[in-house]
C-alpha cells in the first residue's frame, strides 16, 4: 500500500484590533461587540498567537523563541500574549495540541475503509512522521527539554494530559475500527500501549537524520507486523495469561 499523504492544515492569522474613525473625522475606541463576537475574536487571537509561536519554534527552536517575539509575530501586545498564554511552556502545550489535531485529521483521511489492524497501525504511525516533518530541524533540542522528567513539557506530565489522552483516543479508534480480536482485558489497555509504542518511534525519529526519515519509516514498516503478531498471540491460552499479568503490572504502577 502506498504511503498516504498527510498534509498539515493552514493556520489562521488575526489582524491587530484598532480604533474607528467617525464621519466627522474623530477617532474613538471601537464599540464593545456582543459577547459572542468577543468570544470569537478572543479565540481567533489565541489561535493567531499559538500559530505565531509554532512558526517561531520551527524557525528558531524552543530556547531562542521568546514571548516578546511571539507577540510581535502575532501582531498583539506582550500583555495580550501573556493573557492567553501564561508562559512559553503553555505555548508548547498548544503546539502539542495542534500536532495532535493535525495527526488525527491526517489519519482519519488516510485510513479510509481499511480494517486490517496492521495496515491501520502502520498508516497511523506513518502519518505522524509526515505531520511531524516540519519539526525535524529543531526536534533534538526540543526533545532535551521534554525529556526532563519534571518538565511540564514531558509527554507524561499532567500538563500534557490533554494531548496525550487525545492521542490514546486516536489509537482506540484505530483498534475499534480494525479486525483485531483480543481478550477484553487486553483490548481495554491496548490504546495506551500503542501510544507508548508511538513514543518509541518518536524517540527513534528524533535521532534519525536519513533522507525523508527513511530509517524511521523502515522501523515502522518492519516493526508493525511484529507488533500485530504479538498482539494476536494474546488469544493463545498460555500467552494470554502472561499478557494479562503484564497488564496487571502496568495498572498497578499507574496507581502509585
Amino acid at each position: 500500500m502506498p504511503r498516504p499523504a498527510c498534509a498539515r492544515p493552514s493556520r489562521p492569522r488575526t489582524p491587530r484590533r484598532g480604533a474607528v474613525t467617525t464621519l466627522a473625522g474623530v477617532t474613538k475606541a471601537a464599540p464593545t461587540p456582543p459577547e459572542s463576537t468577543r468570544s470569537e475574536k478572543g479565540e481567533a487571537t489565541r489561535a493567531a498567537i499559538a500559530a505565531a509561536a509554532q512558526d517561531l519554534f520551527m524557525e528558531r527552536g524552543y530556547d531562542k523563541t521568546t514571548m516578546r517575539a511571539v507577540a510581535e509575530r502575532a501582531g498583539v501586545s506582550l500583555g495580550n500574549a501573556y493573557y492567553y498564554f501564561a508562559s512559553k511552556e503553555h505555548l508548547v502545550q498548544a503546539f502539542y495540541d495542534t500536532v495532535q489535531r493535525d495527526h488525527a485529521a491526517a489519519v482519519d483521511q488516510a485510513l479510509g475503509d481499511a480494517t486490517d489492524f496492521a495496515d491501520r497501525l502502520r498508516i497511523t504511525l506513518e502519518c505522524w512522521i509526515d505531520v511531524a516533518a516540519p519539526m525535524r530541524d529543531f526536534a533534538g533540542k526540543f526533545f532535551k527539554v521534554a525529556a526532563e522528567p519534571t518538565s511540564p513539557l514531558s509527554p507524561f506530565s499532567e500538563e500534557s494530559a490533554p494531548a496525550r489522552e487525545a492521542s490514546i483516543g486516536l489509537y482506540r479508534r484505530v483498534v475499534d475500527g480494525s479486525d483485531l480480536k483480543v481478550p477484553a482485558t487486553i483490548r481495554s489497555e491496548l490504546p495506551e500501549l500503542l501510544w507508548l509504542y508511538q513514543m518509541g518511534v518518536v524517540l527513534f525519529w528524533v535521532y534519525d537524520r536519513s533522507d525523508d526519515n527513511k530509517r524511521a519509516r523502515t522501523l515502522v514498516r518492519r516493526s508493525v507486523p511484529l507488533v500485530d503478531k504479538l498482539i494476536r498471540l494474546t488469544r493463545v491460552p498460555g500467552v494470554k495469561g502472561v499478557a494479562e499479568d503484564a497488564i496487571g503490572l502496568v495498572r498497578s504502577l499507574r496507581t502509585l
